[in-house]
């Protein structure tokens, strides 16, 4: 079953995310900042990775620069969503982050797991820098 890291800082939050993705049989890590989060890429390497983009130490916009300039295609080409509640529509950086996936907070669950389940089946892959969008074609809400 797939490996997922949630990067997210509300403790209320992340114990419903952990346990819905759970519920799935997903292997759940999780961690509340963003440099703790990229050292448990580094080390775990999971299949995909959730992360909020207001979080301390590093925020998400890091997190997800970090995962996309390692030298590691293990680690690079790592789907990755956001679930947010920080982002506002037309945020410039949302077009320009390289990720999966945008949700904004709250999400419902059905979408959440549909996203997340179609990055697994998707696994990894590039993130062109001539194009942006994932390969997964999923709409970005924002």
């Amino acid at each position: 079953m797939a490996v997922l890291l949630i990067a997210e800082d509300d403790e209320d939050i992340a114990l419903v995310l952990v346990r819905v993705f759970k519920r799935t049989g997903m292997t759940v890590l999780r961690e509340s900042d963003g440099r703790a989060a990229f050292e448990t890429i580094l080390e775990h390497r999971p299949d995909l990775v959730l992360t909020d983009l207001g979080m301390p130490v590093m925020d998400g916009w890091e997190l997800i620069d970090a995962i996309r300039a390692h030298p590691d295609d293990d680690i690079r080409r790592i789907p990755v969503a956001v679930l947010s509640g920080h982002l506002r529509p037309g945020d410039p950086r949302a077009g320009s982050a390289q990720v999966c996936a945008i949700m904004l907070k709250p999400c419902p669950n059905d979408q959440l797991l549909a996203t997340m389940d179609e990055l697994v089946a998707i696994g990894p892959h590039d993130h062109d820098a001539a194009d942006n969008r994932c390969p997964a074609d999923i709409p970005v809400s924002v």
